[in-house]
């Protein structure tokens, strides 16, 4: 497998942009500043980097034509990984290859799939990697995930679980963080049990995880739907973004909040409520409407349609030991 990452051009400070700053730093020099005056003045060094002015202002020369950069940024992620893709083709034929890039561009779904890029380690941005995942699946990558635990700033124990029951159904499920943040590995935080315990139902969940991805790949369909194309006619589902049809069979619903049990949900139709947490199980039929359902740290929440089942395995150290053979089925 391969990771594409920093694949893009980067401006991490102009001349001009710094000379700016500088400037208006200088200017400030011996004053008592207030807060406007000092956030304002923080604001302008963070903006040297990656600034949309500098951007736009480096053109192309392109058939003779004059192309301004950031009408063509993406391009070079797509263009890279389109490259990779030909290449792995020619060399191996239809051999599996997993190739996953930072940057992209419409239809670079064709050769790769995408991680989210740089996140924080923020409630919020649990929130913001369940709605960006059908968003993705519209523009056909399938493939896709977020850095679980956030990349930027630092993470917390129950942030990093909260995370990881979301990123058990993700097909890219990676702990990732940057240089100089806490060290958010699973093994760094006291009672690790409960970072087994939903990692183990990753394992568990595979073969079901693999064939819903093999199933949407091959019937340009999606993994990740909102509720409103399941429920078009459904007020409350139209609405929701909290919840998201995974499959065929169910309905996750990450907790995205710090210090509560659990989370309101609303089921469109009776179905049954699962909690997953390492090799127990627990079912419970209820009907349609809103409820509110408890979730431990160490639980993975989601709901089976009714007249539907999903398989489960017994967990293991690695995919290649899976017994695919003897699987126990929930609904």
């Amino acid at each position: 497998g391969f990771w594409n990452d920093m694949n893009e051009p980067a401006i991490f400070y102009s001349v001009k942009g710094l000379n700016a700053a500088i400037e208006k730093a200088s200017s400030l020099k011996g004053k008592n500043l207030d807060l406007s005056q000092f956030f304002n003045l923080k604001d302008t060094f963070l903006g040297l980097s990656n600034s949309p002015d500098d951007y736009s202002s480096i053109y192309h020369t392109v058939d003779e034509k004059q192309v301004c950069h950031d009408k063509v940024h993406n391009i070079y992620g797509a263009n890279m990984t389109k490259a990779a893709g030909e290449y792995f083709e020619k060399e191996f034929g239809k051999s599996k290859i997993l190739m996953f890039s930072r940057a992209s561009y419409v239809g670079a779904h064709r050769s790769s799939g995408i991680w989210f890029g740089d996140n924080h380690s923020w409630w919020s941005h649990i929130l913001l990697n369940l709605k960006m995942l059908p968003s993705a699946n519209m523009c056909g990558f399938l493939y896709c995930g977020a850095d679980l635990g956030g990349f930027n700033e630092n993470a917390t124990r129950d942030l990093v679980l909260r995370f990881l029951a979301l990123g058990v159904f993700t097909p890219l499920m990676r702990n990732h963080a940057a240089l100089g943040t806490r060290d958010q590995e699973c093994y760094n935080f006291e009672n690790s049990d409960d970072f087994k315990d939903i990692i183990e139902v990753r394992y568990r969940l595979i073969p079901y995880l693999y064939d819903t991805f093999c199933k949407a790949s091959e019937n340009d369909d999606m993994i990740f739907r909102p509720l409103s194309f399941d429920y078009p006619n459904d007020k409350i589902a139209r609405e929701c973004e909290t919840q998201l049809m995974f499959g065929d069979e169910c309905m996750i619903c990450p907790v995205y909040e710090q210090n509560v049990s659990g989370k309101y949900v609303y089921l469109p139709e009776d179905m049954t409520f699962v909690k997953l947490s390492g090799e127990n199980i627990v079912t419970e039929k209820m009907t349609k409407g809103t409820h509110y359902i408890d979730v431990a740290l160490n639980e993975v929440p989601l709901f089976i349609k009714n007249g539907k089942q999903i398989p489960l395995c017994r967990p293991a150290m690695r995919t290649s030991l899976l017994n695919r053979e003897n699987l126990e089925y929930i609904g």
